[in-house]
């Protein structure tokens, strides 16, 4: 069965992955990608007090925020109390998609190889994350696996931009997930608002395209 919020990833076609070395950094970047008209957002948790960050964040409706790189069961349910609709892992581990299920959120479990895709469904994925995506082969990798896999939702990672992602969705892909420019430190710490909006428009494009 489908989850219920997957039509809306699918519609949104890119992921914006928020990974700053400042907490600050990281909600400027989500306010100003916001204000260019993106509403998804996964927050790592390699940002300093990103379950903080969640909790602020996912208390407004209007916005849809997950959480990346979680790393083990108590930390994903944290994330959920926090608010994260969708938990995302760059590995396979069963207790974070039996904790995304619990609360009714998306599990997206990483994984490059057919037996990981394989390993990350019988986990309990919704989503496989192809991570890191541009190393393991880029969108040809992508459509390799779709061959094999005709229903599984992918989402690759890693290198993706707004230059290649129509490669990837072409491919097969449900959606993309991207970091990059969109929330370039160097841009953030400058007060560049508008060097961070034209990259979101940049990708807002992909929707139309």
């Amino acid at each position: 069965m489908t989850h219920p919020l997957l039509p809306q990833l699918r519609a949104a076609r890119v992921i914006p992955v928020v990974r700053t070395s400042d907490a600050r950094l990281a909600a400027l970047a989500v306010e100003w990608l916001r204000g260019a008209g993106l509403t998804i957002f996964e927050i790592t948790l390699t940002v300093p007090d990103a379950i903080g960050l969640i909790r602020a964040l996912a208390a407004d409706p209007a916005l849809t925020i997950g959480a990346g790189t979680v790393p083990d069961q108590a930390t994903a349910e944290a994330c959920l109390a926090a608010g994260a609709r969708f938990l995302v892992a760059p590995w396979v581990d069963p207790a974070v998609a039996h904790a995304a299920r619990g609360a009714g959120a998306v599990s997206m479990l990483g994984a490059m190889t057919p037996t990981e895709v394989r390993a990350a469904l019988a986990a309990g994925a919704d989503v496989v994350k192809l991570f890191p995506a541009s190393s393991a082969g880029g969108p040809a990798h992508v459509k390799a696996l779709r061959a094999v896999f005709p229903d599984v939702a992918f989402c690759p990672t890693g290198g993706v931009d707004a230059r290649n992602a129509p490669d990837y969705l072409a491919a097969g892909a449900a959606f993309v997930g991207i970091g990059g420019r969109l929330v370039d430190e160097g841009l953030l710490r400058n007060g560049d608002r508008a060097g961070i909006e034209a990259a979101a428009r940049d990708v807002l494009g992909l929707k139309q395209a």
